[in-house]
């Protein structure tokens, strides 16, 4: 009987089983693009927004180093409310952050303050809604009360140091509101919730101080809408997680999440038929 002997010495050519290379963050939001398209009101192209998702790793390394489920569901989150996440308007923030607890890197969505003003203009209830910053040399005197009061006049030049933050806002139906909270009461609330070292705060403190006090303001309005009354609650934490699917990895919902970003599209279109 033949047998297929190897000699010493001989070279042998052994089949190498190939791995699979380890997908980017690019790839996860290639991948993506499917959730994407659901997620997205139709003031956004999918493509517009993959570019945006995309550029935002760019130039920022650490979005990259996040886990996947992290940052696709900090995407998802954007998308779900129509924001454009790091550009020039402002509008959102994908930020990584050290998790501690499990030892990886996570990405976190954060509302910027213009963001969380085109929410509120998206219910239809609003003339205006605006925030300022009051620094120590301005003007500056409120009342609350039955007759609430609030007087600003900004210093022409040497305005100092920030020392107020405050919101109004005018109803079409006439009605109005404001909310004043110091720079103190904005240190405090920035410790309680932000868990990144870097994050917006340090590079543009006076749009997270005013995206704060918008908060505030907002929960005093009388929206309409649950899609924009839930702007003024912290920032969701929507959980994703990876998983398999037909043989491929994916980046899927747990139930909650799941339920949460199916009813956003429904709700968006409730706040359509309000305007």
């Amino acid at each position: 009987m033949a047998t297929n002997a190897v000699k010493v010495g001989e070279k042998v050519n052994v089949p190498v089983k190939q791995e699979a290379p380890q997908m980017t963050m690019k790839d996860w939001i290639n991948k993506s693009q499917g959730a994407i398209a659901k997620a997205l009101p139709s003031t956004i192209t999918p493509e517009r927004f993959t570019r945006m998702a995309t550029t935002a790793v760019t130039m920022n390394p650490d979005l990259g180093k996040c886990t996947p489920a992290s940052f696709i569901g900090a995407m998802l989150q954007a998308a779900a409310l129509g924001l454009e996440p790091n550009t020039a308007l402002g509008q959102a923030y994908l930020i990584p952050y050290n998790n501690y607890k499990t030892g990886q890197k996570e990405a976190q969505f954060q509302i910027g303050y213009r963001g969380m003003i085109e929410l509120a203009h998206r219910s239809g209830e609003f003339q205006s809604i605006e925030a300022h910053v009051v620094y120590e040399n301005d003007e500056f005197e409120y009342e609350l009360g039955l007759d609430p009061k609030l007087k600003h006049k900004p210093a022409m030049e040497g305005r100092g140091e920030p020392v107020w933050v405050y919101a109004i806002y005018k109803l079409k139906s006439g009605g109005y509101g404001f909310e004043v909270m110091s720079k103190h009461d904005i240190d405090e609330h920035r410790k309680k919730y932000s868990k990144a070292k870097s994050s917006p705060w340090d590079t543009a403190w006076e749009g997270m101080a005013k995206k704060t006090v918008i908060k505030q303001v907002l929960k005093y309005a009388p929206l309409k809408s649950e899609f924009v009354r839930a702007i003024t609650d912290e920032d969701v934490t929507l959980n994703f997680k990876e998983n398999v699917v037909n043989d491929e990895p994916m980046i899927v919902p747990d139930e909650d999440t799941r339920y949460a970003t199916e009813n956003a599209v429904d709700v968006e279109a409730e706040v359509e038929e309000n305007k």
